[in-house]
């Protein structure tokens, strides 16, 4: 029998590594590329993303609270639709999110040291999985004080962005440079920026009382995402408009700069430093909580399933996962990998809404559905390379599904 894990988290820890997950993924990874294709639309792009995200964070808490146990929408898939959209959700999941983590790693290297990215988000990868690996309320600790850092430096720049001379207020309306389609490409990207609540459903095994923890927990973890986005995205426009924000490399510390607050820059680093560290903390953790029920349906070897006799934790899941990570930190870049993240994201949301669709009947099921619907849009937007490896990735994940099959006959 399976060693169940240790429920140790509470609504403030849950809510925590939602937020902090979010808080690093996106906002000094994301804005340069929607604002690329949203433009002076990039404020709308924003509240769209931000909608599709509320309705999946809707229908996954209903499910968490269902089915409390590690996997989020690998699990709720497997048990509402069957074996095998469960398993593409998962695998999608795994996919995204593992390449996530490797951007996340650069982050942390680029802005802490730039000369030896690579080398630093290498030791990033392997200290955070040592966290990771002696329990998940340390985790929670970590994450606690990284969140706290991080939004503060935040809201400093924001208030310093909006009260400078070089803010103009008028970048914030949309404008003729953008379009319904830009918009939707923008949205998809900054949806790379939500995904970060998934981690409090994929822990569902651990936390107390999930039927009320993980129901409180993911809406009011997004809600405070969009809230802070909003204001650091119209902090960015106002300063650098849409055309510097879309070129820009280092959005927040071009916005500082901007509004002549060259001392705030070391400031902005290292909380961007610690902000993609804490991301990439949660990311570590839901990957591997997502590994682990797949593992013990053996849709990945089942020897990835056990927990650690004194830590509670799936400790092999973890460094697996930890070590693919810094795989794919030696060969890939930051841009690249964020489309193709949010791709196999909107996949695995796509399938918990149509999860979530069979638990109710009647107006119940509008939500799952417009959060259906909207998924699949934003990933038919995205930029063409990024749906190409997109599919791809789920057209290896269906061959090794069915490769499965045949050896199990």
């Amino acid at each position: 029998m399976d060693r169940p894990l240790r429920r140790t988290l509470g609504t403030p820890d849950a809510v925590v590594l939602g937020l902090g997950s979010m808080v690093g993924a996106g906002i000094f990874v994301a804005p340069a590329p929607a604002a690329a294709a949203a433009g002076s639309g990039l404020l709308l792009a924003l509240i769209l993303a931000g909608a599709v995200a509320y309705a999946n964070a809707l229908s996954s808490a209903r499910l968490a609270a269902l089915y409390p146990t590690s996997g989020g929408a690998y699990v709720y898939g497997r048990e509402r639709l069957g074996e095998f959209w469960g398993y593409l959700a998962g695998w999608a999941f795994v996919v995204g999110k593992t390449a996530s983590c490797a951007a996340m790693a650069l982050a942390v290297g680029t802005y802490a040291w730039p000369e030896y990215a690579t080398e630093t988000g290498v030791a990033v990868v392997v200290a955070l999985t040592a966290v990771n690996y002696v329990g998940i309320s340390r985790s929670a600790a970590l994450t606690r004080l990284l969140v706290a850092v991080v939004v503060g430096a935040l809201v400093v720049v924001v208030a310093v962005a909006l009260g400078a001379d070089a803010a103009q207020t008028d970048r914030l309306r949309p404008a003729g440079d953008t379009d319904l389609r830009g918009i939707a490409e923008a949205a998809g990207l900054l949806f790379f920026a939500f995904a970060g609540y998934a981690r409090i459903a994929t822990l569902g095994e651990e936390v107390r009382d999930p039927a009320r923890t993980i129901r409180r927990a993911i809406p009011l973890a997004l809600g405070l995402a969009l809230a802070l986005y909003a204001a650091v995205l119209a902090a960015a426009l106002a300063v650098l408009g849409p055309d510097g924000l879309a070129t820009t490399e280092a959005p927040l510390t071009d916005t500082v700069r901007a509004a002549g607050a060259d001392g705030l820059v070391p400031l902005v680093r290292v909380a961007a430093a610690l902000g993609a560290a804490g991301a990439l903390l949660a990311l570590i953790l839901g990957v591997s909580r997502t590994t682990l029920a797949m593992a013990r349906d053996r849709h990945l070897p089942h020897v990835l399933t056990a927990v650690h006799p004194r830590f509670g934790v799936p400790h092999r899941a973890e460094l697996a996962v930890g070590a693919v990570v810094v795989v794919l930190t030696v060969a890939g870049e930051i841009r690249d990998v964020v489309a193709f993240s949010s791709f196999g994201v909107l996949v695995y949301y796509a399938i918990a809404n149509a999860a979530a669709w069979t638990l109710a009947p009647g107006r119940a099921r509008i939500v799952p559905a417009l959060g259906f619907v909207g998924c699949l849009a934003l990933a038919l937007t995205l930029p063409l390379e990024a749906a190409r490896a997109g599919g791809a990735a789920l057209a290896i994940g269906y061959a090794l599904f069915i490769l499965r099959g045949v050896l199990a006959r």
